[in-house]
């Protein structure tokens, strides 16, 4: 794939400008849950409202430019979560209050948490869609990393990958009926996201009105986050508004945010998608002479996190710099280009015929967690919870996987040895045999045990597990955390 580089700048800067117009806009309604009727701002000219959904995309840009594309994953950014972003709001506070105990994502979000339904990481997915250009599963994979910190498995996390993957394909496809279909194959087909997105698309299909289809999905997700601030219901409000808008930006923002509920994530998730698919010229020049060019934020730790971009300019041509690494770093086969755009012939038909890796992200056991080790990697799966009462015996799966496409296809004899917490005691396996891959084998191999706490446990209480294997270098250290 060729992309135009201006072309590209263009329909990136009309990315974050949209989001402003859309935060900004929607802000002073945000939690209303009734029907609205606004007509545009409620804000003076020039006045740029802060916004979440933003701010933490800054903090992830200052990590990718610390650590690179290659180890950008969920643990460097509950680390970096847990530096410079200050808010605790809902799945953001439980998300920051489990690592603090221990519990690595996607545990992290998974764990005691009523918000992992909830809005928090669709809604800051344009990064990602922006670093990966018409490549939605790379998209999908760095939002599923972001999301699964303070949303684990749940639709949150699904949201997220649905957008990405949207926004991502939009660089190249303008049409949001086909970039909704791509999303939904991205996506379990019973997830309560799939199913609100459908109903959208068959109320518009009934011809029913706007208002008809937000009730619709409204009473559909009554059940689902005590009805509000849930991600099927907001994520099908932003296609509300793009689809009953009809390519019109001031009334499909208009449409949006009058949804009601998470009102500036959806307006700001709306401008951005549509200033992707268009560009700058879709946006009106009346709306972007009031919003002006200037970032604010509000759940950033400024005094400790150096170089945040002031403005949407700025933002642009960092993101644009960042490009190149990315795609190369997942062996994308990509490059700008100062002439005509060239999209292979088929891309779209291998696009919707190649969603497994996305639907991969999404099957991945509830209350687990993997470590990476280089040779292998190892899952730890839990039993329903973390805790353990003292005296208690629960049950630990640690999954092992051999990474032999990177090193070799050889089989190892795993060495297994427990570092426990006194008092406590293992009983299991000491070895595992790890098969290589190919057409015998799938590379895995499991291991069950059963570890007992004491008459007394602490708050955090952290038995690890330590893997060697004969001809390799690394002792591998896999921490199991249990709550007290």
């Amino acid at each position: 794939m060729k992309l135009n580089r201006e072309i590209y700048r263009d329909k990136l800067y009309a990315c974050f400008l949209g989001k402003n117009i859309g935060g900004t806009m929607g802000t002073p309604y945000e939690g209303k849950r009734e029907l609205l009727d606004i007509k545009g701002f409620s804000t003076p000219p020039n006045v740029v409202l802060p916004n979440d959904d933003l701010d933490l995309q800054l903090v992830w840009l200052r990590a990718l430019e610390e650590t690179g594309p290659w180890d950008l994953d969920a643990r460097r950014l509950g680390e970096f979560w847990l530096s410079f972003v200050t808010p605790h709001w809902n799945e953001y506070g439980i998300g920051k209050s489990n690592m603090q105990r221990g519990l690595p994502p996607p545990l992290s979000g998974d764990f005691e948490n009523r918000w992992r339904d909830s809005n928090g990481a669709w809604i800051r997915t344009e990064l990602w869609a922006a670093l990966a250009p018409g490549f939605p599963d790379i998209a999908a994979r760095y939002a599923f990393e972001d999301a699964s910190v303070d949303h684990g498995t749940g639709e949150g996390s699904v949201a997220a990958v649905f957008v990405a993957a949207m926004e991502s394909a939009a660089f190249v496809e303008s049409d949001f009926g086909r970039l909704i279909e791509l999303g939904l194959s991205r996506i379990p087909e019973k997830s309560r996201l799939a199913q609100s997105v459908r109903l959208v698309l068959d109320c518009r299909r009934k011809g029913m009105t706007w208002q008809q289809a937000r009730e619709a999905v409204l009473h559909a997700n009554a059940d689902i986050g005590d009805g509000w601030f849930e991600a099927p219901s907001n994520v099908s409000y932003t296609l509300i508004g793009l689809l009953w808008g009809e390519g019109d930006f001031k009334r499909s923002m208009i449409i949006a945010i009058n949804c009601g509920d998470d009102t500036d994530c959806t307006g700001a998730t709306l401008g951005s998608l549509m200033g992707i698919a268009h560009g700058s010229a879709v946006i009106p020049a009346d709306w972007r002479a009031h919003i002006g060019d200037a970032i604010a934020t509000v759940s950033i730790a400024r005094g400790t996190l150096s170089r945040v971009p002031e403005t949407c300019t700025e933002l642009t041509e960092r993101v644009l710099a960042q490009v190149p690494h990315v795609l190369r770093a997942n062996r994308a086969d990509f490059c700008f280009t100062d002439g005509e755009s060239e999209i292979k012939e088929g891309y779209w038909e291998r696009l919707m015929a190649s969603g497994n890796a996305s639907l991969a992200l999404l099957s991945r056991p509830p209350m687990s967690y993997t470590e990476k080790f280089g040779y292998m990697s190892a899952t730890v799966m839990y039993p329903a919870t973390v805790r353990i009462q003292p005296g208690q015996t629960i049950e630990i799966r640690i999954r092992f996987e051999n990474n032999g496409s990177v090193y070799g296809q050889i089989p190892y004899g795993l060495c297994l040895r427990w570092l426990l917490p006194e008092g406590f005691s293992v009983s299991g396996p000491k070895n595992v045999q790890l098969p290589h891959r190919n057409a015998h084998y799938d590379g895995t191999a499991e291991a069950v045990f059963a570890i007992t706490a004491p008459d007394a446990v602490q708050p955090q209480n952290r038995p690890v597990l330590e893997v060697t294997a004969p001809g390799r270098l690394t002792a591998a250290y896999i921490p199991v955390i249990l709550l007290g």
